[in-house]
């Protein structure tokens, strides 16, 4: 496939599965009660977050939430766009350990919140909750989850560096 087509067909279908997602929770869960599965280690429950990850920097006032949540996410879309662009004009095999697969969730989940951000006044739609006990997360939603698989491949998947070209040939050798 080729890298315009491959980055802009996956970047839809990822902002799609987060905004159906959203849709859904605004649909069934926001006017009822929340929903828990599998002996409540899944818990389902709507919430609009004004914040980032855990609520960061719901309180601040709203022209610096706008700047950082909405400016900076934008920012930062545009830039792993621009990555994954310019990655697929030189990488052919595509991996899901790939730094473009990285740069295309990362874009996704930020598009997925910054729509949300736009139409919601701020606010983001959260609703899964996962734990076993008292030990949970925050809620969280499918952007928040395609940006924390990005950031694991960013961690866990990097490139081993290139050899100079002389150790390349002498390291085959031996």
């Amino acid at each position: 496939m080729k890298p315009i087509p491959f980055f802009i067909s996956s970047l839809v279908l990822c902002v799609g599965c987060d905004q159906v997602t959203k849709y859904a929770a605004l649909r069934w869960l926001s006017t009822g009660p929340q929903h828990s599965y599998l002996g409540d280690t899944v818990r389902l429950t709507y919430m609009e977050n004004r914040g980032a990850f855990l609520s960061l920097g719901a309180g601040w006032p709203d022209s610096v939430r706008w700047f950082f949540f909405t400016l900076v996410s934008l920012l930062m879309v545009l830039a792993a766009a621009w990555f994954a662009v310019q990655r697929l004009r030189v990488e052919r095999a595509l991996s899901w350990k790939s730094p473009v697969f990285g740069a295309v969730l990362l874009a996704a989940g930020g598009i997925g919140n910054l729509i949300d951000r736009i139409l919601r006044d701020g606010a983001v739609i959260d609703f899964m909750n996962l734990g076993i006990g008292p030990v949970r997360t925050g809620i969280f939603n499918v952007a928040d989850v395609q940006i924390m698989a990005a950031v694991a491949i960013f961690v866990f998947f990097k490139e081993p560096p290139a050899l100079p070209k002389g150790e390349e040939t002498a390291k085959s050798e031996s």
